[in-house]
């Protein structure tokens, strides 16, 4: 049938879990309990790293951009989300759809990058104390950090181009939560090798090189912290980046999970889950494991929180 004789798509339908009625208030609740706590934990470490001077390091700066980074990526998807949760029809329109993957893919894109920096970070820290100051000078994080950004965006824009422009022959329904680009790449009816291979290098480019930097930064963190002759000053040295190695690996372990488990019709419904908990969960316990685990985040988390009590009691 020729391509011409199909009318254009100017909605889709997200049909994710809606197989599960009884479930949809339930995860309404959830995700909009936990969008709570990822607003305000994520929030509180922008304005802790702002307004405390002892965290204007390049690791806090760093820290502020995931953190904000977080806060977009859940608000790109978790408030359609909830209203498709609610919503009896669950349609997203075309431009709508197209700005969400715009968002998730970039900002997700934008995070392995940004892993990867601060895992340097982490390195010239440790393996280089002497010239970390020097190294990592402000006009280096700060062009660091926006280039994480443009890439992943350019990636994004790229990526969302080339697939809204392909045919979509009047199939417009997404089994999925979100507009991601492997579910809407499904419905396309025309040749997608071209997609396939663009998002293959950018695969490897933005997901196996980034994970390769890290992998390698922490041989060398890890060998230097080992050649610390007293027990407190390893400890120390660990501590400055156990909260960093955690994130990447919830990141990095869930990601891989959830795109490299086998799929099947039974276990769909599980994958949708794991994927949606894999957007949630993960930039949630962000700032919560950076809190716990990090003793200058604690003491000014602390410090804000004191400042504000005294005013409201005032």
């Amino acid at each position: 049938m020729k391509m011409e004789n199909y009318s254009a798509v100017t909605e889709f339908f997200l049909v994710g879990l809606s197989q599960y009625p009884e479930l949809q208030l339930f995860l309404f609740m959830l995700c909009l309990i936990m969008y709570v706590i990822i607003l305000l934990g994520n929030s509180l470490i922008i304005i802790i790293s702002i307004l405390d001077s002892r965290l204007h390091t390049p690791m806090y700066f760093f820290l502020g951009n995931l953190s904000f980074l977080d806060i977009c990526y859940t608000s790109s998807s978790i408030p359609p989300m909830l209203i498709m949760f609610r919503s009896e029809t669950k349609s997203i329109s075309f431009i709508g759809c197209a700005l969400q993957m715009v968002a998730s893919l970039g900002l997700g894109s934008t995070e392995c990058v940004l892993l990867a920096v601060m895992a340097y970070d982490r390195y010239v820290a440790i393996c280089n104390p002497l010239r970390y100051p020097i190294i990592m000078n402000r006009v280096l994080y700060v062009h660091m950090a926006a280039w994480s950004w443009i890439i992943g965006c350019l990636n994004s824009l790229v990526q969302t181009a080339l697939t809204m422009v392909l045919p979509f022959c009047g199939n417009n329904v997404i089994d999925h939560l979100t507009c991601e680009i492997l579910a809407l790449l499904k419905l396309i009816c025309s040749d997608i090798s071209m997609n396939v291979l663009i998002m293959t290098v950018a695969s490897i480019v933005l997901l196996v090189l980034p994970l390769l930097l890290i992998f390698i930064s922490y041989v060398f963190i890890l060998s230097s912290i080992l050649r610390i002759n007293s027990a407190e000053g390893r400890k120390k040295a660990f501590s400055t980046c156990s909260a960093h190695l955690t994130v990447v690996i919830l990141f990095y372990g869930s990601a891989l999970f959830m795109y490299m488990k086998p799929k099947s019709k039974d276990t769909k419904a599980s994958d949708e889950i794991i994927g949606l908990s894999y957007g949630v969960i993960t930039p949630m316990l962000n700032p919560i494991i950076y809190s716990l685990r990090n003793k200058e985040v604690k003491e000014a988390v602390k410090k804000v929180l004191s400042r504000h009590l005294h005013l409201w009691k005032i």
